[in-house]
């Protein structure tokens, strides 16, 4: 597949977290060739702090889709994986986010990209940085690696040891 380059965050702070997040990379075929996968990290939640700890990684590959029918397959797979609608920010079985498609900068009621919110979210950068840190996002114009030595709580997402 050549296809669009893109970046995926997933997350999941319900259930068998590590198992909802393998779950979702094995689905990603046939509409995502995943080729690089960052470390797993836990991490503290954001915006919503009385809810379970995070699990947090990116994946990096190729897909053939446009970006509003990924976003849909996404949204799909997340339902499939048990995900329901809660508060905005809550706990989730799983969260699938485009972080970037190509270089396409695009605003829609739909869909921002790149992700509004990467430069503020370490649990996003610190695992982006594992497959993608010199990655220029077309947006801010700064790199991965630069938005990560700027952001705060990078110290508090840590590498997650399966006990």
């Amino acid at each position: 597949m050549n296809g669009t380059r893109v970046y995926l965050a997933l997350g999941s702070n319900l259930g068998d977290r590590l198992a909802a997040l393998q779950t979702a990379i094995d689905r990603l075929a046939p509409a995502v060739t995943v080729d690089a996968q960052s470390g797993i990290y836990e991490t503290a939640p954001m915006y919503v702090a009385e809810q379970p700890a995070f699990l947090n990684m990116v994946v990096g590959g190729r897909t053939d889709m446009g970006a509003l029918d990924l976003l849909d397959f996404l949204k799909s797979l997340e339902r499939d994986i048990g995900r329901v609608p809660s508060v905005v920010n809550g706990p989730r079985a799983i969260d699938l986010d485009i972080l970037y498609f190509a270089d396409v900068v695009l605003e829609t009621d739909r869909l921002t990209l790149p992700h509004p919110r990467i430069a503020e979210r370490a649990f996003v950068l610190v695992p982006l940085a594992d497959i993608a840190a010199g990655l220029m996002d077309p947006s801010v114009k700064r790199t991965v690696v630069d938005m990560l030595d700027a952001v705060s709580g990078r110290e508090e997402v840590v590498p997650f040891v399966n006990r």
